[in-house]
């Protein structure tokens, strides 16, 4: 039976999810903006490149320690800038390769314990906004919002990026 009262899978409630879709793609790229901007003025102040900023992301974000193959496939680079890449972080002080102790051909990449207090301490705006937002909010709404960021990541990471 259809609805006109706005109640989900009614004209209303299709129109009404088109519009919250609307919302919530505007306020994700509102805040990715935001981010860029931070990140953008990190990778600045440390001498770096955006990229290099996303490559300390998945080193800091990863389960267990990342190799420059697995780093490649997820920034989606060539092995040739994954290197250079490395290479400035090493000499930025961010990060460390150490050869595993078991297979000496692989080679792990950590992130410095001082580096990380520096990013920290740039990003601190972020985790400020994060709080502050998260104690404006009503009891389930941070979990329900993390539960739909957390479905969107997956979806798109299942997503092969369109070839040029």
């Amino acid at each position: 039976m259809e609805s006109t009262d706005g109640a989900p899978g009614g004209p209303l409630g299709d129109e009404r999810a088109a519009l919250e879709l609307q919302a919530l793609a505007v306020q994700l790229r509102r805040m990715n903006g935001e981010v860029n901007r931070l990140v953008h003025a990190f990778a600045h102040a440390q001498g770096l490149h955006a990229t290099d900023v996303q490559a300390l992301a998945a080193i800091l974000d990863a389960d267990a320690p990342l190799t420059p193959g697995r780093l490649r496939e997820h920034l989606g680079l060539t092995s040739g800038a994954v290197t250079a890449c490395l290479d400035r972080l090493e000499r930025a002080g961010h990060v460390r390769r150490a050869r595993d102790s078991a297979d000496r051909r692989v080679v792990h990449l950590h992130y410095e314990p001082a580096a990380k207090w520096v990013a920290r301490s740039f990003f601190m705006p972020l985790a400020e906004a994060a709080a502050t937002a998260q104690a404006l909010s009503e009891p389930g709404e941070v979990a329900a919002a993390l539960s739909l960021l957390t479905r969107m990541n997956g979806a798109l990471a299942r997503t092969e990026s369109p070839r040029r």
